[in-house]
Order: structure tokens, then C-alpha cells, then sequence
């Protein structure tokens, strides 16, 4: 056994749901205080390995996952101060749910290069405080502070492109949906036969979400409860109901532990704790805005992060015994067992949490929360486990194995960067129209709803009849977007022409 080969020691989750306990001690009832949350769960990890001050005194590192509303100059420094730590390497991600998967990366190696012993990494995200201080009116006083400036292994670049945001593709929940309606055209599937698909995709993880203590929502149920559309289950944009859409609104933490092996054994955890890094991946989706992508119904950088983790680790998907694959919509699942060769009832499972939509989606964290939930699994049942991570629009992707015991990291295939899949080339970005004119039709669209289940806009990525791509919206007709979202869009010609500024496409 490598000395320097990383393993994870311990783990720590904590939900805090309505009616449970704040976590610190915030002038609003109900409210949880992200730092006090960040110690619970550093505290819990540290525990989990057997570990107590001895274990606090041995942290040569620590790093944060980008927290959403919460933006201190350091809050690594913040949180050693909280347990009494005194870091060497302080370190943070960007805005993005690849972020938790990268930090562990960027950890791991540096433990392997003998940077650092034992890391700390921890995220949290309390939307649902920030929204209940808002709703009340209460400024919630959170410390902003930390001395030093801690070192970023990611970077922050919007996610959308002016041109995206002039028609509302903006949220995760506008963009996703095209992607989902370009894949169903391309599968050549039926409106109800996709509605039937992705309720007998994402019912399995909802079975795993009632079955964890830590899931936001833990309530099974049935594919077809999913996909039905009702008061309790709106569509927020076609054809995504509300039980397929990450919940965002949450009180949730997670923490790992990850130390050296030989570091592990001097502070007496017991080699059968290890759950070894094997491997890690990422990519970047080329090109880099959505609607520039050449097709709408593809993410090669998804499966380029996960192929370049199980170079790494020198495994392959057929020996994998755990998955918990990135599920902030249907749409990210399919795409990931395309580009692993996974069916998607694959008995193996494809998540160990329930998914952002059932375990909780907490912001840039909740890939913090599958790496805990793999560290349990691998312990309990052995085998090894691949997580991925999806940052912005199926932009930002990342990947990890984790397997039972220590072991050394292998060098690169080929001389390729770690974690890399050198065979990918990437694309042109494609060029948009600014005011599009003439016959047209529809490449890939959606159509947006209100709390009220009411249809208030229809978005539109189209191509001329001289094969030039533009964004279009529909025009502003409720009975007109309600009759487009109920027959497929894809393919439907009509004409598109500038209006004050945007581009309108009328359907035929």
C-alpha cells in the first residue's frame, strides 16, 4: 500500500427539514445558520473516522463548496476558526454542481503528491432560510469574514449568454427542457410514451430517497404519479412537471474526510473505514453556451468526464457495483447511461441519495452529499462506486470512483492530464441569427408555466429553411402555447420574423 494513496475516512450529512431543530441560533424562527450547519457536519465526519481534537489538530486542509447566498472572503478560515484548525491549504469552488467533485479531485491529488495529509471538504446551502428570512422581511447577520484568500479550484463564468437571457434562458428550469424535447425527437418517441419513460426512470429514486434519513422528500412514488399533471404537480416548462425538477429549496450539509493512508494509520483509524479515490474526471461542454451546441440532444463532455474517472481508477462500467449519476432533470440521467452504455432500469440503481428532485438539490452541493452516501454503500456492501457532477446546463462535468480500500493513483494513458478523455475534439460553436426572417422551423422549444399552472411563455431554438439557427418566442397566447405543448413541437414548421428587439416564430 501507497502511503500517499487518498482514502475517505469519514462523512457527515444533515437535512434540516421544517419543524426540525435550527442549526445555530438566528434571530428568525426556523432558520438555520450556514456556518453553525458547516460544523455540525465537519464535526460528524470527524467522528465518523473515530476521530476528535486529535483529528482537528492533524487538518492541514480545508475546502468549501460554493454556497449560494453566502459568499464570505474566506470561509475556510471561518469554519477552522468554528473548529479550532489551523490549515496549511485553504481552498473553494465556484458557482456549479460539478464543484463538490472537482474539490475532491483537486484534494485527492494533492494528497497523493504529499501536498497535504488530511483534508476537510464540506459544503452547505440554506435556501430555504434565505427565502423564510426574505418572505419575513428579517436580515439574517451572517459573517462575511475570514482573513487570507483562499485558492479556487474552479472557476465562475455565466452560464448563459446575453443573447440566452433576452428569451429566458436563464434557470436550469427553461434550459433543461430543451435538451429533454431534442432527445425525444431524435429517440422518435411519442409525447405519452416519453411521459411514461421518465416516470419509469426517476420512481426508482424516489424508493431510495424514502429509504434515506437525509432525503429532503422521502416519499416513494409511482412512475405514473410523476408525470400527472395536477394542482400539487404544475408543469413548471413543458414537459416538466414539478416532481421531475431538483428542489433547490432546502436546509442541507454535507462533509468528507480525506487523508493520506499512511496518515489514516497514525491517527488510528482502522484500514476497514478506507474507502479509496481511485479516480477522478472532467470536461467542458464545447461549446460553452447552450443554444451555440450543435446538437441540442447530445453532451459528449458528460461522457468524457466519466470515461476519463474510470481510466484513472482502471476499471470499467461493467465492474461498477454503485452508481449515483447527476439528476437535476430526467434529461441528465438519460444522457449519462447513453454515454456510459447503462439501461436505464439498470438493477444496479442509478442513484444512492434520490436525486436532486427527491433527496434535495442544495445548490452547488449535493454531489458532497452522493460522495457520503457512496463512502456508506461501498463500506456496508463493497464493490466500487462512479458519481458524476453536471455544473450550469450540462456545461461543467465531473466524476469520481471510489472503491473499498486504499489505492495508488495510476499514471495517465498515453501521457494525458489526469481524469482527462484526450479522443474528444471539440466543436464550433454555431452561429445564431440576431433578427431572423422567413419560413423556419422548430429545432428544439419549450413552454414556460406560472405558480398557477398557467402557460406564460413558449421559447423557441429554430433554423431557417437556409439551415441558420435563431431563438425565437412564441407569441403571447396562452390557448395558442397550451395547444403547442400538447402536440409535438419539434420539427413544426411556421415563420419567424423580429418584433421589438426578438425574434417571434409563428407555428402553421
Amino acid at each position: 500500500m501507497d502511503e500517499r494513496a487518498p482514502v475517505l475516512i469519514g462523512v457527515a450529512q444533515r437535512s434540516v427539514r421544517p419543524g426540525d431543530p435550527p442549526a445555530g441560533d438566528l434571530p428568525l424562527e426556523g432558520a438555520s445558520d450556514p456556518l453553525a450547519l458547516l460544523e455540525l457536519v465537519a464535526r460528524g465526519a470527524l467522528a465518523d473516522a473515530g476521530l476528535g481534537q486529535d483529528g482537528v489538530a492533524a487538518l492541514d486542509a480545508i475546502g468549501l463548496v460554493d454556497a449560494l447566498g453566502w459568499s464570505p472572503r474566506n470561509g475556510p478560515r471561518l469554519l477552522a476558526e468554528r473548529l479550532g484548525a489551523s490549515p496549511r491549504l485553504e481552498l473553494v469552488t465556484g458557482v456549479g454542481g460539478e464543484g463538490p467533485l472537482v474539490l475532491l479531485s483537486h484534494a485527492a491529488r494533492a494528497i497523493a503528491r504529499g501536498e497535504c495529509e488530511l483534508a476537510l471538504l464540506a459544503g452547505v446551502n440554506v435556501i430555504r432560510s434565505f427565502r423564510l428570512a426574505r418572505a419575513k422581511g428579517v436580515h439574517l447577520d451572517l459573517p462575511l469574514g475570514g482573513l487570507g484568500t483562499p485558492t479556487a479550484v474552479s472557476q465562475t463564468r455565466p452560464g448563459h449568454s446575453p443573447r440566452e437571457a433576452r428569451y429566458g434562458l436563464v434557470l436550469p428550469v427553461a434550459v433543461y427542457p430543451l435538451f429533454e424535447n431534442a432527445l425525444r425527437a431524435r429517440r422518435g418517441e411519442t409525447l405519452a410514451a416519453h411521459r411514461t419513460r421518465m416516470g419509469a426512470l426517476m420512481a426508482p429514486f424516489t424508493r431510495v430517497a424514502a429509504a434515506n434519513p437525509h432525503a429532503w422528500f422521502p416519499q416513494e412514488r409511482s412512475g405514473e404519479e410523476l408525470v400527472r399533471v395536477g394542482p400539487e404537480n404544475r408543469l413548471v416548462a413543458f414537459p416538466y412537471p414539478k416532481y421531475l425538477n431538483a428542489v433547490i429549496e432546502t436546509d442541507q450539509a454535507a462533509a468528507v474526510l480525506v487523508a493520506s493512508a499512511g496518515a489514516a494509520r497514525r491517527l488510528g483509524v482502522p484500514a476497514a473505514r478506507d474507502v479509496g479515490w481511485w479516480g477522478g474526471g472532467g470536461a467542458v461542454e464545447d461549446p460553452w453556451f447552450a443554444t451555440e451546441r450543435p446538437d441540442l440532444s447530445a453532451c459528449p463532455a458528460l461522457g468524457s468526464a466519466a470515461r476519463g474517472a474510470l481510466a484513472e481508477a482502471d476499471v470499467d462500467v461493467a465492474s461498477l457495483a454503485h452508481f449515483d449519476l447527476y439528476s437535476c432533470f430526467p434529461v441528465a440521467v438519460e444522457l449519462a447511461c447513453e454515454a456510459l452504455g447503462l439501461a436505464e432500469d439498470d438493477t444496479r440503481g442509478l442513484t444512492l441519495t434520490g436525486g436532486l428532485p427527491y433527496a434535495g438539490g442544495p445548490g452547488n452541493n449535493y454531489c458532497l452529499h452522493a460522495v457520503a452516501a457512496a463512502v456508506e454503500r461501498v463500506r456496508a456492501r463493497g464493490g466500487s462506486a462512479l458519481v458524476t457532477g453536471n455544473g450550469w446546463y450540462l456545461t461543467k462535468h465531473s466524476a469520481a470512483v471510489l472503491g473499498p480500500g486504499a489505492r495508488p493513483l495510476r499514471a495517465a494513458p498515453g501521457g494525458a492530464a489526469p481524469g482527462t478523455d484526450a479522443a474528444r475534439a471539440p466543436a464550433p460553436p454555431v452561429e445564431l441569427v440576431e433578427e431572423a426572417a422567413g419560413a423556419a422551423s422548430v429545432e428544439t422549444y419549450t413552454v414556460v408555466y406560472d405558480r398557477a399552472g398557467a402557460p406564460t411563455q413558449g421559447i423557441v431554438v429554430g433554423r431557417q429553411h437556409d439551415g441558420r439557427r435563431f431563438l425565437a418566442e412564441l407569441p403571447p397566447d396562452p390557448a395558442l402555447l397550451e395547444a403547442f405543448a400538447a402536440v409535438e413541437g419539434v420539427g413544426r414548421d411556421g415563420r419567424v420574423a423580429a418584433h421589438d428587439g426578438r425574434n417571434r416564430f409563428e407555428p402553421r
